[in-house]
């Protein structure tokens, strides 16, 4: 776009399908729409009218006809392969695969032809053309036909792949409720989150949405920030702290005023950073487009001058340089060259997708193999994201009695808990399980939150508190044993819960933590051994838990307390240094990170939508193992295609030179291409056999 005459600069954002210009005058618009319509898409400017939505079969038809070029090659392909097994003559099955290559390759050479006229460089779609035709010229039609099929269908995958990816990014905002409750005195009303402005006061119930960024007036509440900190553990939030649109309120109701509007949310700077840093991201270019751009016109050039230049000088007839030339275009077709790249790609996606490795597409597959550092998010990458008791204390009576079992203690606590859905209420409950007491006590009666310390309850007329440290502190127990090593966990980076006995005076501690994901240590030391230079964790969580994490899986640095947009900046900084970066996460705060970084890779089962989206690999079991073997694989791909190409242009050249020889035949340079492409294609398919270590 920017070639045209009066375009300034053009942008664009692939995630939301938009294009943006920078032209002198409007009379560009016209002809912009018409470059895009010659490259097979539809533009319409933004504001204007655009032609009614086609409905329909045919509709239908139209819309995916990309899709179905690609499948209707590949079925003429199958059945043109299944007509010579039976034995038909070969020039009905070669007519098919001719088929085959028409219609799985129309909007590969329209690619190639385009490309060629806006840049005036051939790529990977010329290479494929040349390559298409060549095959038809001396004979290898099914040959042809394989390689436009395999090629069409990895940029087919990569399309809907990207299709997909518009969508997860469109219902990014619908983490945000379309309305919220206005309160105006004593009065409150429903009303749209678009109508909100700053300074006005919003109710948020408990188990709502928080509908707009601002601070909260009055109330307190435990608050899941993960969509958009990714912190594991709510945060206790009280008058005057901030709270974010899209964050789930807890227990308490919560009066807030709007600091921000709708457009201005973090959320909906979180949707802008995915689309900045998509658009800033220059896309991959594959290996073998940068080797077409200099291949392929040089041969055609070679081909002209031996045809041409040899008989102006005298050196022979006109139709035997001639001959000589067909031999040298024969010789260099490009289908052994080609061929060798989806074959090898093809078979590297498909052994990682046996391990759990959604990989979408070659070009992010080739992109791997250059890594050489990798940011995890914490929580739900390198953490299980759910609470889990680690460690417990025990401060008990002297004389003993009821109370004197820290079994006990815990049994009460999981009755008073029992009915929360507070994550680190279902910590104790599931370890009350895991020990055996969860059924020792009947639930709680009488339970009330005690504002900043925790909850209690009545267990078996007992009064029984499941809260902070803060409890050790009361009634001047601030010296005690317990309360001091309560306070040591705290200060390790645990979150404690303190348990107390008012009727007995006994009392206990649970530390708990994200439990780090298995193998996560494992993970790092493999990605080392792949070759990765350096290893970083981003998390929104406070520094003291980063620290305790970063330790125990050891990673090189940590960063703590960071906000999407510091992610993306952290992100942008390894890429600074390392060039190209990999980012691993699961969460809607993670999006933009993943957009940013060369490779994005997801937790495929834990992960969000967003981030399964917007990432370019998915770890579908969630194992994290499977990354070294990922990259280690991808490095393995890369350096089969680079070795059959190698190999490739070592067969042509010793065949070009004895057809500038005049001692090479057609037959030989057939020959030569055909059994070159059968040993590249073999060495791509060993791909299917790599083991994971």
């Amino acid at each position: 776009m920017q070639t045209l005459p009066g375009v300034v600069s053009a942008q664009l954002l692939y995630t939301t399908s938009r294009l943006t210009l920078s032209a002198e005058t409007e009379d560009v618009v016209p002809e912009v729409v018409d470059l895009a319509a010659s490259m097979g898409y539809e533009v319409a400017p933004e504001g204007m009218a655009t032609a009614p939505a086609r409905e329909g079969w045919w509709a239908s038809i139209v819309q995916r006809r990309r899709e179905l070029a690609t499948w209707g090659g590949g079925g003429l392909l199958l059945l043109a392969f299944i007509l010579s097994l039976l034995g038909l003559p070969e020039v009905v099955s070669n007519g098919l695969y001719a088929a085959a290559i028409v219609v799985g390759g129309i909007y590969v050479a329209r690619a190639g032809w385009v490309g060629i006229r806006t840049t005036r460089a051939p790529d990977m779609n010329a290479l494929m053309t040349v390559a298409a035709i060549g095959a038809m010229v001396v004979g290898e039609f099914a040959e042809g036909a394989l390689t436009v099929f395999l090629f069409s269908l990895g940029e087919l995958l990569e399309s809907l792949s990207m299709d997909r990816a518009r969508n997860a990014i469109r219902t990014l905002m619908n983490l945000t409720p379309e309305e919220a409750t206005l309160l105006s005195g004593t009065e409150e009303r429903r009303v749209h989150v678009s109508a909100l402005v700053p300074g006005d006061q919003v109710v948020v119930r408990p188990g709502e949405r928080i509908p707009m960024d601002g601070h909260i007036l009055e109330g307190s509440s435990a608050v899941n920030q993960a969509p958009i900190t990714g912190e594991s553990m709510p945060v206790e939030k009280h008058v005057g702290d901030e709270v974010f649109a899209g964050t789930i309120n807890g227990n308490g109701v919560l009066v807030m005023e709007v600091t921000r509007r709708a457009e201005d949310t973090t959320l909906a700077r979180i949707l802008r950073l995915v689309e900045e840093a998509q658009s800033q991201r220059a896309p991959a270019q594959r290996f073998v487009d940068r080797f077409a751009r200099v291949y392929t016109p040089a041969v055609i050039g070679l081909a002209a001058l031996v045809a041409v230049v040899p008989p102006l000088l005298g050196f022979g007839a006109l139709s035997t340089w001639f001959y000589r030339a067909l031999v040298l275009l024969v010789i260099a077709c490009p289908c052994a060259l080609v061929i060798s790249t989806p074959v090898t790609i093809v078979s590297a996606l498909a052994r990682a997708a046996r391990s759990g490795v959604l990989v979408k597409g070659g070009r992010h597959l080739e992109a791997m193999a250059s890594l050489r550092a990798v940011a995890f998010d914490k929580t739900g990458t390198l953490t299980m994201g759910e609470p889990r008791v680690v460690n417990a204390g025990c401060e008990l009576l002297p004389d003993g009695g009821e109370c004197e079992s820290c079994g006990d203690l815990l049994a009460k606590a999981a009755a008073v808990e029992g009915r929360s859905e507070h994550t680190l209420a279902r910590a104790v409950t599931r370890y009350a399980e895991s020990e055996g007491v969860s059924d020792r006590y009947a639930a709680a009666e009488a339970v009330q939150a005690m504002t900043g310390l925790g909850v209690a309850g009545l267990v078996a007329g007992h009064t029984v508190s499941v809260g902070s440290v803060a409890l050790c502190r009361q009634n001047g127990n601030g010296e005690s044993e317990l309360c001091r090593l309560a306070t040591e966990e705290e200060r390790k980076g645990y979150t404690v819960l303190v348990i107390e006995d008012t009727c007995c005076g006994s009392r206990c501690f649970l530390s708990v933590s994200d439990a780090l994901r298995d193998g996560a240590a494992d993970t790092v030391r493999g990605l080392r051994r792949t070759g990765i230079e350096h290893t970083v964790m981003l998390t929104g969580d406070n520094p003291h838990i980063a620290a305790l994490i970063a330790e125990q899986v050891g990673v090189d640095d940590a960063k703590a307390g960071l906000l999407p947009d510091d992610k993306v900046a952290a992100v942008r900084d390894l890429i600074e240094r390392y060039e190209h970066v990999a980012m691993v996460g699961d969460g809607v705060n993670d999006a933009p990170a993943l957009a940013t970084a060369t490779v994005g890779i997801a937790m495929g089962a834990a992960g969000t939508d967003t981030a399964l989206e917007t990432a370019d690999v998915a770890l579908m079991s969630d194992d994290l193992a499977k990354l070294p073997f990922a990259i280690g694989l991808s490095r393995r791909a890369l350096n089969t295609v680079r070795a059959n190409i190698a190999f490739a242009l070592l067969i042509k050249a010793a065949f070009l030179s004895l057809a500038m020889a005049g001692v090479a035949t057609l037959w030989m340079a057939v020959l030569a291409d055909t059994g070159a492409s059968l040993l590249v294609a073999l060495n791509g398919i060993r791909l299917l056999r790599v083991r994971e270590r």
